[in-house]
């Protein structure tokens, strides 16, 4: 599993068509990658991550709040495409990405547990596998990639 976690003053997400929006203030951007093979180990450990990363600013300039620290939100948004693989030719092969039957409930349970950490209030999400509009006002820029094998 690889997460992008991107530090944002906003983020949102809509789908060209659809009525869906989700909005978030401060807070973090997460792009969830699922690959074959993740299970729930790999769900604790990222949303724990990512719910404890350390890359808010405190009174002295230095990151080291978290996004509980600073009551901030989460925009959790799913993209295979995180395990794309463009070693070989100039088309990314996707191989290594879940398929939707092993990835979906992966993707819930992050979010569930990323929920635990910090509330179901302040967490927001895309739609899994829709054509989606992200909006990411990357903060700093601060951007962090994570796996969890």
């Amino acid at each position: 599993m690889r997460v992008v976690v991107q530090r944002v003053s906003e983020g949102s997400v809509t789908i060209p068509g659809e009525k869906y929006e989700a909005k978030i203030g401060n807070g973090l951007v997460v792009l969830l990658g699922i690959k074959i093979g993740d299970g729930e180990k790999d769900v604790t450990f990222l949303a724990d991550k990512c719910c404890n990363l350390r890359i808010f600013e405190d009174e002295n300039d230095k990151m080291n709040l978290s996004i509980k620290d600073i009551n901030g939100e989460m925009l959790i948004i799913s993209q295979f495409t995180l395990y794309g693989d463009a070693q070989k030719g100039n088309r990314p092969g996707f191989t290594d990405a879940a398929r939707p039957e092993e990835a979906i409930p992966l993707y819930e349970k992050f979010i569930a547990r990323v929920k635990e950490n910090i509330g179901d209030e302040k967490v927001k999400t895309g739609i899994f596998g829709a054509m989606m509009m992200v909006k990411i006002f990357n903060e700093g820029p601060v951007t962090i990639i994570i796996e969890s094998k």
